[in-house]
């Protein structure tokens, strides 16, 4: 029975909502888990330190395709094999030195790009327009993240042309997130854009509740955050992705190779609007917003 070691920056919790699309993106290919194909799965809980460790213990048990969910185990995962494909789920495969090019990915690599640094810019337009009065918004970045630096400057970029100054605050650390709290106080900042990160994505209820708590209107980069009180959120969906990813990885278990699968790129976005939250901050959501909202939480 061929072994997929699924390499994943989250925890098995937050990823019970996009697991059964990669399965079925599997099925879809005729593999099915315990029955023709086993899955080895191993979670880096949003730290960065794990996945070389965790990546070298997948390629000691010789499975034949490592599906890498998130920046750091990609690369872990590429730095530990150059034999092993590799399907990965990333934000910017291109930026971060995966692969060459997305038509053309060479190597053992292939997979989705998440297109993370391009959603930024827009996170930053829609909060914007949700908070017009916002003079101030702040950018909230994992320092230790690889590709943080691209996002900075496409929404530094964004800033300008909406014509409201942008701080940038650092946290790679929990202690350091609710210090960055503290700041948006002091900088009486309007509005929080916070960027795609697996560490912020494994302490999402700390982030819900400490924008709550100082009436920081925030956008965040999965619907999950939404759903557990933040204001709004806008990201490619995740379920769309991982059911492509599924679907690499069976088509590599039938003998294709990673280097003739051209990366793909979403086409699905999700835009969630949590009215009850916008309430409570005193906001009124514009119309522009609500029509193109794919879920409005009331």
């Amino acid at each position: 029975m061929p072994v997929v070691g699924f390499l994943g920056s989250d925890s098995l919790g937050p990823a019970a909502s996009y697991l059964p699309a990669f399965r079925e993106g599997l099925s879809e290919t005729g593999y099915v888990e315990g029955q023709n194909v086993a899955i080895e799965y191993r979670w880096a809980e949003g730290h960065y330190d794990r996945p070389p460790a965790l990546a070298a213990d997948l390629v000691g048990q010789r499975v034949d395709v490592i599906v890498a969910s998130g920046t750091p185990p990609a690369l872990a995962a590429k730095t530990a094999t150059s034999t092993i494909p590799i399907v990965f789920n990333v934000g910017d495969p291109v930026g971060i030195g995966l692969v060459a090019s997305l038509a053309r990915p060479g190597g053992n690599l292939t997979g989705v790009s998440l297109m993370s640094t391009e959603l930024m810019a827009k996170r930053l337009e829609l909060v914007s327009e949700l908070v017009p009065r916002a003079a101030v918004i702040a950018l909230l970045i994992n320092p230790n993240n690889p590709i943080a630096e691209r996002g900075v400057r496409a929404v530094q970029k964004a800033a300008r042309a909406k014509g409201v100054q942008l701080q940038i605050l650092k946290a790679g650390t929990e202690g350091e997130i609710n210090a960055t709290f503290e700041t948006l106080v002091e900088l009486q900042a309007g509005a929080l854009v916070i960027s795609a990160d697996p560490f912020f994505g494994a302490r999402r209820e700390q982030l819900v509740a400490l924008a709550a708590h100082h009436a920081i209107p925030t956008i965040y980069f999965r619907r999950e955050f939404a759903e557990l009180g933040g204001l709004i959120s806008y990201a490619s969906s995740l379920i769309a992705s991982f059911r492509l990813a599924g679907i690499y990885a069976g088509r590599i278990l039938k003998g294709e190779k990673p280097s003739d699968l051209p990366v793909q790129q979403p086409t699905t976005f999700e835009l969630v609007v949590n009215l009850k939250t916008a309430k409570a901050l005193g906001l009124t959501v514009p119309p522009a917003i609500l029509v193109l909202a794919d879920e409005v939480i009331e």
